[in-house]
């Protein structure tokens, strides 16, 4: 499966003007902000996943018995899910990454920086 999206660069996105911290301590504003992050992503999926089991039960497809003990047939499977992980832990840490460009290049974005590369 071809993949031409850059989660890393997507996940440097970020709205403009200075982030608001609610907590003294830079190190506890990025653990809430991850946690957040982690709880949004799975707040999503279990919604999702609830959607679906309910849908393959009610058309008799198969049963969340049935869910509950797939485990992947193939190496394909196991690619994908690998890739989904990574995508998955860019956009959780995408906080530290942030911050961690910021200092490197206080004034400019990660696409930023790419356009004025273009520009050369």
């Amino acid at each position: 499966m071809e993949n031409s999206v850059d989660y890393i660069g997507i996940a440097s996105n970020k709205p403009k003007g200075a982030r608001p911290y609610f907590f003294d301590d830079p190190a506890v504003e990025r653990v809430m902000n991850i946690a957040m992050a982690i709880g949004m992503e799975l707040g999503v999926a279990r919604e999702r996943l609830d959607s679906l089991e309910r849908i393959l039960e009610e058309k008799g497809i198969m049963t969340r018995q049935e869910i509950e003990n797939y485990t992947p047939t193939s190496k394909k499977i196991e690619t994908e899910r690998q890739q989904w992980h990574s995508e998955y832990i860019s956009r959780i840490l995408r906080i530290i990454q942030q911050e961690m460009e910021q200092m490197k290049n206080p004034d400019k974005t990660l696409h930023e920086i790419a356009d004025d590369i273009d520009k050369m």
